[in-house]
C-alpha cells in the first residue's frame, strides 16, 4: 500500500504580510501627495480635451483661414491632410492625443516650424520676465507687511495699509502705459520699449534660453546690462500691480496669527522675539504660499500684455501672432502650455501648503 503524501502550501507568515502592510501604510500616509498629483494630471487631460474642441468651434477651415483662400483642390487637401484635419472629429482626436502623447505639437501654419521649436525659444524670456516679476512682489510685501504689522499707529503704516486695500484697482496694461510715459517719455530713465537688447548689440550664445542668463554665462556685460535694464520696467510695473494683493494676504494673516493663543503663551511665558516672531510666520505663510501659485497665473497672463506693450517677444507676443495669423494650432498649443505650466505651478505650491500646514491634507478615509 503506497502512501501519497500531499505537500501543504507553506503558511503566509508575519514576515510575508510585513512588506505588503508596509506598502500599504505608505500609501496610506502619503495618499495625500499621490491624490494631489493624480488630479493635477486629471485636470491637464480635462484641459486637453477643452482646447481641442475649442478649436473645432472656431467656424471656418483653418487651413483656408491662415493661408487667405490661396488653396484649392488637390493643394488644398493635401494641407489639409499634413495638418490632421481629413478625417472625423474621433479621429482628428486620436491624431491629437497620439501626437500629444509623443510631445509633438504639430506645425504652425503662419511659421511652417514645429510649434514645439517656437515655443521653446519664447518660454524662458516669459518665466524670466513672470518669476522675476513674481519675486519683486513677494520680496516687497513681505517686507511692508512687517513694517505695517509691527508699526500699526505710523502714519506711514496707514499709508501702506491703504495701497496694500488697492489690491486690483489697477491693471497692468495702464500701469505699465503711464509708467513708460513717465520714465521713458518725460524723465528719459527707462530705455525706449522697443525689445529686450538695445539693437546695437548682438546677442549672446543661447545656452539656457533665459537671455539674461545666457549673457552672465558668456561674460558679456553690455548686453547683461542691457537686457537688465530692458526688464526693469515691466518687472516694477508687476510689482506696484500686485504686491498689494500679497501685502493684503500676509496682514491679515499675520494678525490672525498674532492674536492666536499659542502666540500670547510665547509671550507670557518668555520666549525670545525671534521665536515668536518665527511661530507667527510659521502659521500665516501657508495662506501666502497659495496666493503666489495663484498669483503666477494672473502674472503670467499679465505677461501676455505686458510683452507686447514692451515688445519682449516671449509667449505673450506669439500668442498675438498666432491670433493675427488664424493659426488655430500655434494658438491651441499655447493655451496647453500655458495651462500645463499653471497646473504644474498649482501643484508644486499645493504640496508646499500641505507640507507647511498638515491641516490641509485631505487623508485617506479613516478606518479604510
Amino acid at each position: 500500500m503506497s502512501v501519497v503524501e500531499h505537500t501543504a502550501p507553506p503558511a503566509a507568515t508575519d514576515a510575508d504580510e510585513a512588506p505588503a502592510s508596509a506598502g500599504l501604510g505608505a500609501i496610506r500616509r502619503h495618499w495625500w501627495l499621490l491624490r494631489t498629483i493624480l488630479l493635477a494630471a486629471v485636470n491637464l487631460l480635462v484641459f486637453v480635451f477643452v482646447s481641442f474642441f475649442l478649436v473645432k468651434l472656431i467656424p471656418g477651415d483653418p487651413v483656408v483661414t491662415a493661408t487667405g483662400g490661396r488653396l484649392t483642390g488637390a493643394d488644398l487637401e493635401e494641407a489639409r491632410a499634413s495638418y490632421g484635419l481629413d478625417g472625423s472629429v474621433g479621429e482628428q482626436l486620436l491624431s491629437y492625443l497620439g501626437s500629444l502623447a509623443r510631445l509633438d505639437l504639430g506645425t504652425s501654419i503662419a511659421t511652417g516650424r514645429p510649434i514645439a521649436e517656437d515655443l521653446a525659444t519664447r518660454i524662458p524670456a516669459t518665466l524670466e520676465l513672470v518669476f522675476t516679476g513674481l519675486l519683486a512682489a513677494s520680496i516687497v510685501a513681505l517686507l511692508l507687511s512687517h513694517y505695517v504689522v509691527t508699526h500699526r499707529a505710523n502714519r506711514v503704516s496707514r499709508v501702506l495699509l491703504s495701497y496694500a486695500r488697492s489690491a486690483g484697482a489697477l491693471p497692468e496694461y495702464v500701469i505699465g502705459i503711464a509708467f513708460i510715459y513717465l520714465f521713458f517719455a518725460v524723465l528719459g530713465w527707462a530705455p525706449a520699449p522697443s525689445g529686450r537688447l538695445d539693437p546695437m548689440l548682438l546677442a549672446p550664445p543661447q545656452v539656457t534660453g533665459f537671455p539674461l542668463f545666457d549673457a552672465v554665462i558668456a561674460g558679456d556685460t553690455a548686453a547683461a546690462a542691457s537686457y537688465a535694464s530692458r526688464l526693469a520696467l515691466p518687472v516694477i510695473v508687476m510689482m506696484v500691480a500686485h504686491a498689494p494683493l500679497l501685502m493684503k494676504t500676509l496682514i491679515i494673516n499675520l494678525d490672525h496669527a498674532i492674536d492666536e493663543p499659542s502666540t500670547r503663551f510665547r509671550i507670557a511665558s518668555g520666549a525670545p522675539r525671534r521665536t515668536i516672531l518665527l511661530s507667527i510666520y510659521r502659521r500665516a505663510l501657508p495662506s501666502v504660499v497659495a496666493m503666489l501659485g495663484m498669483m503666477f497665473g494672473l502674472l503670467l497672463g499679465g505677461a501676455v500684455v505686458l510683452e507686447s506693450l514692451f515688445a519682449l517677444g516671449g509667449l505673450g507676443q506669439y500668442a498675438v501672432d498666432a491670433v493675427n495669423a488664424s493659426d488655430v494650432f500655434a494658438l491651441r498649443s499655447f493655451l496647453l502650455v500655458v495651462a500645463a505650466m499653471c497646473l504644474a505651478i498649482y501643484l508644486i505650491v499645493d504640496i508646499l501648503t500641505m507640507t507647511l500646514d498638515p491641516r490641509r491634507r485631505v487623508e485617506t478615509g479613516k478606518g479604510a
